[in-house]
Formats: structure tokens, sequence, C-alpha cells
């Protein structure tokens, strides 16, 4: 079960297009705990173009 809190008398969530919400995993978690959800980045992974 999840649930959110009802913060300064309303809901933060993501906007809806073409009829879905999204999230990428990061700002899922965040939302689910509290935090703000909307300033959470997810790091970019570099692979090394050569390995030496």
């Amino acid at each position: 079960m999840a649930y959110k809190r009802l913060e300064e008398s309303a809901f933060t969530w993501p906007a809806i297009k073409n009829g879905a919400m999204t999230l990428n995993r990061a700002r899922f978690e965040a939302l689910f705990a509290g935090l703000e959800w909307r300033r959470v980045r997810s790091l970019e992974e570099r692979r090394p173009a050569v390995a030496e």
C-alpha cells in the first residue's frame, strides 16, 4: 500500500500527459518518502569510451 500526505492543503503530484503520470524510480521514491520529488534528478552513469 502506498500513500501521500496532504501538504499545505494540497497534494503535489506529477503532471498527467497522454492520460498517464510518469515518474522515474528516483522521483517515485522521493515522492513517497515525503521529499520534494520535483527537485530530484537521477545521476547519469558515464561509461568509459576506451578501456585501458
